[in-house]
């Protein structure tokens, strides 16, 4: 009777099998865990947003006009050459500001630093300009040198006397800016600048300049390459390792034996080094020499590229390449819209516009808040029911 009863008695029901967290958080947990692009893209919509409402406002059609800058970016003869051609200094302008920024420090220095490599990379170009590629070769190496000895003396203030790196930075914009003036109508000044009027210098022959192959200009593959190499030396090496981890808190990386004052001298002459060579790459394939005028806002797009970017070098290519388009579209808008009603059509400023737009909207902390904040908690809890 025992064993009967024993073996009628019915088994425990099989308990139900959890279900992947994954499927309860869909696609709100997905948009969460990647918010810092859904960020960057929110930021580019509302920008375009804006643009649209002031190309509007002037009496042109805003999708005619933002077609327009892509079609005179890309589509024009000869003008997807021209956008890479921007874009390669804009790359290593972006990569001057990230690699600061990954130890915990703000460049803003790229505009002087782009200068002084422009100016002295184009005279030893000029200089050597006999010896074919490789005086082009030599002006660049100068360049990244001269613009590295630039970050090395912002280090040496910021460690040495404390001076914080935006306002030394800042300073040595105009400084910088000051002594390329005086360099370009004094020793370094062309004669023919001596009868026009245009501060410049000597235009550096024809086989020290930097063309293009196959359409792709040399000096966008350069910065291309050094946007890989940086990337894999923050992610793969021991020196990206210090940076990473000073940038992430000085205290314990200082405890670990990691030299800060290295570190910051380091990070701040490599990316200065960067928008040297920046300065470079354009004197030598752009102008072909170098005038005050080369700099433009070279060096502050970077902020912009850099922040676009998230600090991620690799980003920092798609992120030029989008500035570097609507630079070279804009000259063609404006031909392009004028109309009896706007005879002179959209100024080109309105890039500027949509560039400082885009900055103030990745920079502040407060879109990512208002986008995710009132619903983080909901998700966070419907993941994390299951087996916690």
């Amino acid at each position: 009777m025992s064993e009967t009863s024993t073996a009628a008695q019915p088994s425990p029901p099989a308990e139900p099998e959890p279900r992947e967290p994954r499927a309860r958080g869909g696609l709100l947990a997905y948009l969460i865990g990647h918010q810092s692009g859904v960020t960057i893209v929110v930021a580019l919509l509302i920008s375009l947003a804006i643009g649209w409402v002031i190309i509007w406002s002037q009496g042109v059609n805003a999708p005619y006009a933002y077609e327009t800058l892509v079609r005179e970016a890309l589509f024009v003869d000869g003008s997807f050459t021209r956008t890479l051609q921007k874009t390669a200094p804009l790359v290593l302008t972006g990569l001057a500001v990230v690699l600061p920024l990954r130890v915990g420090l703000f460049n803003i220095g790229g505009q002087g630093q782009f200068a002084t490599g422009a100016i002295f990379g184009a005279w030893v170009a000029y200089a050597t300009g006999g010896s074919g590629f490789l005086g082009a070769l030599l002006g660049m190496v100068v360049g990244l040198v001269c613009g590295a000895v630039v970050g090395i003396l912002v280090g040496i203030l910021k460690t040495w006397r404390g001076v914080h790196e935006v306002i030394s930075t800042i300073m040595l914009n105009y400084i910088v800016a000051g002594v390329t003036f005086w360099l370009v109508v004094g020793p370094l000044q062309a004669e023919s600048s001596k009868t026009s009027g245009i501060p410049q210098t000597e235009e550096i022959p024809e086989a020290a300049q930097l063309g293009a192959v196959g359409g792709v200009p040399i000096g966008f593959a350069i910065a291309v390459v050094l946007a890989v190499a940086c990337w894999w030396m923050l992610s793969r090496t021991t020196l990206g390792f210090k940076f990473n981890t000073v940038g992430a808190n000085k205290s314990a990386a200082g405890y670990a034996g990691i030299s800060i004052s290295m570190i910051t001298v380091l990070s701040l002459a490599l990316g200065a080094g960067l928008a040297g060579l920046g300065g470079a790459l354009e004197a030598e394939g752009t102008l072909h020499r170098f005038e005050p005028a080369i700099v433009g806002t070279l060096g502050f797009d970077g902020i912009t590229i850099a922040l676009l970017a998230r600090a991620n070098p690799l980003a920092t290519i798609p992120a030029a390449f989008l500035v570097g388009m609507l630079r070279t579209g804009a000259a063609g808008l404006q031909f392009a819209t004028q109309t009896p009603a706007l005879p002179s059509g959209i100024t080109p400023e309105i890039v500027d516009v949509l560039l400082a737009t885009i900055l103030l909207m990745v920079s502040i902390p407060v879109l990512g808040k208002w986008l995710f904040r009132s619903r983080a908690d909901k998700v966070s809890v419907a993941s994390t029911s299951w087996g916690n």
